[in-house]
Formats: C-alpha cells, sequence, structure tokens
C-alpha cells in the first residue's frame, strides 16, 4: 500500500505540471483567451477617451450656461446675433446683397 502511495506522491505533480503546460497555451491562444482580452484593453481605451472628451464639452457648456446666466454682455451678443434683436434707442438697416 505504502508503495502505491509513493507512485502517487511522484508522478501527481509531474501529471499537473504536464496537464498545465499543454493547457495554459491552449486557453491563452484561443479566440476567447488573450485576443479577447487585447479587444477589451482596446474598447476600453476608447471608452475612456471619448469620457475624457466629454468631460471636457461638460466643463465648457458648464461656463456657457454660466456666461449666460450672468454675464449681460453674453446675453446681448446673443440676443443680438441668434435672435436678431435691438434696443428700443436702435434703428435698424437692412440692406440687401
Amino acid at each position: 500500500m505504502s508503495s502505491s502511495a509513493d507512485i502517487l506522491l511522484r508522478t501527481l505533480p509531474v501529471a499537473m505540471l504536464s496537464l498545465a503546460v499543454i493547457a495554459v497555451p491552449v486557453l491563452v491562444f484561443e479566440p476567447e483567451g488573450l485576443p479577447r482580452l487585447r479587444a477589451f484593453q482596446k474598447e476600453l481605451s476608447d471608452v475612456e477617451e471619448q469620457n475624457d472628451e466629454l468631460r471636457r464639452d461638460v466643463a465648457r457648456l458648464r461656463i456657457e450656461v454660466s456666461e449666460l446666466r450672468d454675464d449681460p454682455v453674453t446675453i446681448e451678443r446673443i440676443a443680438r446675433s441668434e435672435l436678431g434683436l435691438v434696443r428700443k434707442s436702435e434703428i435698424l438697416f437692412e440692406f440687401e446683397p
């Protein structure tokens, strides 16, 4: 009984190592392994880049909103350029091109 236990204790680590040497490369290089990991890393990088761009847009829009709320010069500029408004004391002349 002791000799079969010795054989098992000697061969088990070798068998496990052999299995690992064969299984690890197969698992790493199959389509669900390393290539998928690299695709996920690329996707993560793209999403982080988009998030940074969106954060910059949000910061720019917050500044614009703040100016629209608090800066009378900005409000007047937009009223004149986008809405075509003039002051009551002004006279508007329109010329055809």
